[in-house]
């Protein structure tokens, strides 16, 4: 938490996957005090009920080439309520810190001297892949990960380097990858990344429509084509995808058990 001369307050939360039953406890009561709410796209509306009557909701959702608020206008706003010594919860999706832009605006809250204080929520790499029966890591298959955004700020001219995460890790979590699926698939090839490494896209993960897809990154495009693959999705990539078939056949293996007993 930062302090302010300000009588303001701003709670920077992750709400987690998408299942409103993986918010924390303490993102809870922070919406429970809330005199403000800015919420994005991807936060289940369901969290909502835990806010005041009286309190005022703020759509800042940013879909892909729709944005309701610019992130400027965000920033400013947060800054307005706080210095109107109101509480606000600025609430994202997953967790703020990861591709959530949650640095950025915890920067512009202590440049104006103004309090804050960051809730983590559950980020999609973790919570999605944990729903969808995929392990991040498995001590005899994965002993590293990385998480890595498909999508790069129009100011950012920095490449994402493929080549080097093609190899010096085992599992890829890539978020907002899904209109960069060819090319991340032609750049990991082309840096040696085998055509038969196991892919899944988890599309809606963690809430009752989630889909899962399991194919290879030869095919992965035409896959997410076939399939008609929608966001939000995050996409693994890494041998981890594997241990889902073989907890499956597990399960099978111990109901034919039982059902034999």
């Amino acid at each position: 938490m930062k302090s302010s001369g300000s009588s303001g307050h701003v709670s920077i939360i992750g709400a987690g996957p998408g299942d409103p039953e993986l918010l924390t406890v303490k993102a809870m009561r922070a919406i429970e005090a809330a005199d403000v709410i800015m919420y994005d796209r991807l936060v289940n509306k369901e969290v909502l009920q835990y806010a005041k009557p009286d309190v005022e909701l703020v759509y800042c959702g940013k879909a892909p080439s729709k944005h309701a608020m610019t992130q400027t206008d965000i920033n400013a706003a947060l800054v307005q309520y706080a210095f109107q010594g109101k509480r606000i919860v600025r609430l994202k999706g997953g967790d703020p810190f990861i591709f959530g832009r949650g640095g950025e605006e915890a920067l512009e809250l202590a440049a104006a001297g103004i309090a804050y204080t960051i809730i983590p929520g559950i980020t999609s790499a973790i919570g999605a892949a944990a729903a969808a029966g995929i392990p991040m890591t498995h001590r005899h298959v994965a002993t590293s990960f990385a998480c890595v955004t498909g999508y790069r700020s129009p100011d950012n001219h920095k490449p994402v380097r493929w080549d080097l995460l093609a190899h010096s890790v085992d599992t890829l979590a890539i978020y907002m990858g899904v209109s960069q699926l060819a090319s991340i698939q032609q750049e990991l090839l082309q840096a040696g990344k085998a055509a038969s490494t196991p892919i899944a896209f988890i599309e809606q993960g963690t809430l009752p429509e989630q889909r899962i897809i399991i194919g290879t990154l030869g095919g992965m495009n035409e896959l997410a084509n076939t399939s008609k693959l929608i966001n939000p999705s995050l996409i693994i990539i890494g041998d981890v995808v594997r241990i889902r078939e073989q907890l499956h056949a597990a399960i099978l293996h111990a109901q034919e058990l039982r059902h034999i007993g």
